[in-house]
């Protein structure tokens, strides 16, 4: 068998779903960039965007909500200098096309009998990071139900205080074509999956929650048998130590945290910081600090978009760029920022594929992809023998950061309290309370055992979710505040 270059299969994946139902060809398509580079814009580009959506979910015993969604449209953007004009249909056709683009063309300055010689195709670069299959389609749906009923039975198997189980499935088949007005012609086929464990048990009354998941952009085959006992093992684990958990004590103090999802807190405190919109704005803790020491020695940060299967890579970003691996801090040295076009642009740089946005219905902006520290050389069992008296932080619930001011808060969801270099119970009610690059700052020991989340991230960023990947080794912090309960 014959195996076409990636790039072509997709196009012609995307072609087909996007384009040929519709009566469209790539002249339409210039034509409407035509269209609106009848005034003088800095940039326009059209993405389309076909999306197949399921998900289940079984609470109490019963999958009581399964759900199907299809939608596809086309948002059509022009930018001039600093501003954007955006609009977005549901209607792919050549009439909305036109329409919207005559609409969004008013952002330029309007040219006397302009001849436009569009730039040649070309297409983006060529990658192939996760297969172009359906997932919703590697498995039926009796067996989708047997996997959540064989997930639930397994949690309650672990321990009779396990009281209630809820777990959800969620598959995602994501079709896209960009077409720029530099001539840029590129696709994306994207599967996502994702599955979820929580776990409630009870001890003389009290009860206390765990939970655990993951996925990536991968058929539901992903999910074999070792996998889901992970899982399951996780989240049982997780309700039981916080039901052992005494109040979390408070004040200034040494924090070490673990490897994989503890990341999370460098992607909030550190990584929207880094992201190109807000340092060509000023308003970034980072703004303007290239070249400056922003970190400890030791500390390196990254954003890279293409390690394979991850649920945070992309073939190409939301704008046509192909993804990257940029180092934004090395060695505690400030590198560089995540940029789209448009801020790469006004910033007098290049695009680093950071390029995202939600929908066909959103504007693109700089996002993150999977953002995590590499590892040092230090035993994680030492880092932590290395604590007089601290918190030692396995897991993290929500957080929130101030961009302008880099400052943080976070909650802790599984952590320990640690005096003399041992574990000595488990503590509830622990927030991280810093500011990232003075955390950063602080971190004295970073441990060998680089991990990546399992697969669970959400970022949020005005209002639109994408999802992203996060790692971390473990690291000693020094002197952070923590708000407790004791």
């Amino acid at each position: 068998m014959i195996s076409r270059e990636p790039t072509i299969e997709r196009l012609a994946t995307a072609k087909s779903v996007l384009l040929t139902p519709f009566g469209l060809t790539e002249a339409d398509l210039g034509r409407v960039l035509g269209d609106i580079a009848t005034h003088v814009v800095d940039d326009a580009d059209l993405y389309f965007q076909y999306t197949r959506a399921e998900s289940w979910s079984l609470e109490e015993g019963i999958v009581k909500t399964g759900s199907f969604s299809i939608d596809q449209g086309v948002g059509v953007r022009a930018v001039s200098g600093e501003k954007t004009a955006f609009g977005y249909s549901d209607d792919i056709s050549l009439t909305s096309l036109l329409e919207t683009a005559t609409a969004v063309r008013a952002i330029g300055a309007a040219g006397q009998s302009r001849r436009i010689k569009l730039a040649k195709t070309k297409l983006a670069g060529s990658r192939r990071l996760y297969a172009d299959l359906d997932p919703i389609a590697t498995l039926g749906s009796a067996d989708k139900v047997q996997l959540l009923e064989q997930v639930e039975r397994w949690a309650r198997a672990k321990d009779p205080r396990v009281v209630q189980v809820m777990a959800g499935l969620a598959c995602e088949y994501d079709v896209v074509l960009i077409a720029r007005l530099d001539g840029t012609l590129a696709a994306d086929v994207r599967p996502l999956i994702r599955l979820s464990v929580t776990v409630i048990a009870e001890q003389d009354g009290r009860r206390e929650v765990g939970s655990f998941g993951g996925g990536g952009r991968f058929g539901l085959d992903y999910f074999d048998e070792a996998l889901l006992r992970r899982y399951v093992d996780e989240a049982v684990a997780g309700a039981l130590t916080n039901l052992q958990s005494r109040p979390a004590p408070a004040g200034e103090m040494t924090v070490v945290l673990g490897p994989g999802w503890p990341g999370v807190l460098l992607h909030e405190a550190v990584g929207h910081g880094l992201e190109g919109d807000f340092n060509r704005k000023g308003s970034s803790a980072f703004s303007g600090r290239i070249g400056q020491r922003v970190a400890a020695k030791g500390v390196t940060v990254l954003d890279d978009g293409t390690i394979a299967g991850r649920r945070g890579s992309l073939n190409v970003d939301d704008e046509g760029h192909a993804t990257q691996r940029n180092v934004l801090i090395e060695d505690g040295i400030l590198k560089g920022y995540m940029q789209d076009a448009l801020n790469a642009r006004l910033m007098k740089g290049k695009p680093t594929g950071n390029g995202r946005r939600e929908s066909y219905a959103h504007i693109p902006m700089p996002r993150m992809t999977n953002t995590y520290m590499l590892a040092g050389d230090k035993d994680p069992r030492e880092i932590v023998a290395s604590i007089r008296r601290g918190l030692y932080a396995t897991n993290f619930g929500g957080g929130q950061v101030d961009i302008t001011s880099g400052k943080f808060v976070f909650s802790a969801s599984q952590a320990y309290w640690v005096e003399n270099g041992q574990i000595q119970y488990p503590v509830k009610g622990a927030t991280i309370v810093g500011s990232g690059p003075e955390a950063l700052k602080k971190v004295t020991l970073i441990g060998n055992d680089l991990q990546l989340d399992s697969g669970v991230g959400v970022c949020g960023k005005e209002g639109q979710s994408v999802p992203v990947g996060v790692g971390q080794p473990t690291l000693r912090l020094e002197g952070l505040t923590v708000g407790g309960t004791a």
